[in-house]
């Protein structure tokens, strides 16, 4: 039997979810008459003509309580509407890990994640609700930001969500919905040095752009401080200089670093600190389950901690 294909479009109230999916309901690759059911979580002020989608065979449930998401319930729409595909428009306010964690109905498969921003209101969230927005990037694939205007700080809105998912794709709008050219930010030191020296207070920037770009750092010299971890079934002569940074709040404090090779590994402490001086190249590390950076060290130096251990990406 073929899966039934979930896409789930996340975002605080008045982000312009319904915008989008009205967009993507109209697009010649779904405005085919497949059945389809469209799962509304909460009401915004842009509202669905129920009577016109049903002719396209779009069915609307309206869903007002989180608790009544439950697999029952979806179980129901399921066996009442036989969709071939569901769209729904989450709450952002509800748990989005408890809802792609749980249990879902037979067949039925995530296919896509995308989180609408209104990026005129980001910072307030950011300062008010972090947690929550944590929450809903680490489960998202795309994250849109739209009314984008030339005098806000786009790319710390990309490093914030770039600190809880790396993965994720970002993907900036103006006020009328045209695409914006972030271009790739400029790093603080010097990428043609024969050495680059990360600062401490550079340290979650360096770690960020490490993966963004890799033409940057394949094939160059680094020096940052780094604490070691030495985790009990890494590859042999391997290790983790790296630094704890708060991701999303004082609760979400996350060890990030990259894996590191050196003949003196067995010598080292737990919690070490170090001042590694190491060679980045790019390869295939079981303990990425792919391709990422991995540092050959040139050069360890015991030093003390930094004044700040921690690392922020603002």
């Amino acid at each position: 039997m073929l899966e039934v294909p979930v896409y789930l479009i996340t975002g605080f109230l008045e982000s312009g979810k319904t915008t989008f999916l009205q967009g993507v309901l109209a697009s010649p690759d779904f405005a085919d008459g497949e059945k389809t059911l469209l799962i509304l979580c909460e009401e915004g002020e842009i509202e669905y003509d129920e009577k016109e989608y049903a002719r396209h065979n779009i069915e609307i449930v309206t869903v007002e309580n989180e608790e009544d998401l439950t697999l029952e319930f979806l179980e129901q729409c399921q066996k009442f509407y036989k969709p071939h595909r569901i769209f729904m428009e989450f709450n952002g306010m509800w748990d989005v890990k408890k809802f792609v964690e749980g249990s879902l109905p037979k067949r039925w498969e995530i296919y896509q994640t995308i989180t609408l921003v209104d990026a005129s209101t980001f910072g307030v969230y950011l300062n008010n609700m972090r947690s929550i927005l944590s929450n809903i990037f680490s489960y998202t694939e795309m994250v849109i930001f739209n009314r984008c205007t030339l005098d806000m700080d786009l790319q710390m809105y990309r490093r914030s969500v770039k600190a809880v998912n790396q993965q994720a794709m970002l993907s900036f709008e103006d006020e009328e919905g045209n695409p914006l050219e972030l271009g790739k930010e400029q790093p603080p030191y010097d990428l043609n040095a024969d050495i680059i020296e990360i600062d401490d207070v550079d340290y979650g920037l360096w770690y960020l752009d490490m993966t963004d770009t890799p033409e940057r750092y394949a094939g160059k010299t680094v020096r940052f401080k780094g604490k070691v971890m030495k985790p009990k079934k890494f590859s042999e002569n391997c290790f983790i200089p790296g630094r704890n940074a708060m991701t999303c709040c004082a609760d979400d404090i996350r060890f990030i670093g990259y894996i590191c090779k050196s003949k003196f590994t067995e010598k080292l402490k737990q919690k070490q600190w170090l001042e590694v001086t190491a060679e980045v190249r790019y390869e295939y590390a079981p303990e990425y389950r792919g391709e990422g950076p991995v540092l050959y060290a040139k050069h360890l130096k015991s030093t003390e901690e930094p004044k700040e251990d921690l690392v922020y990406f603002n």
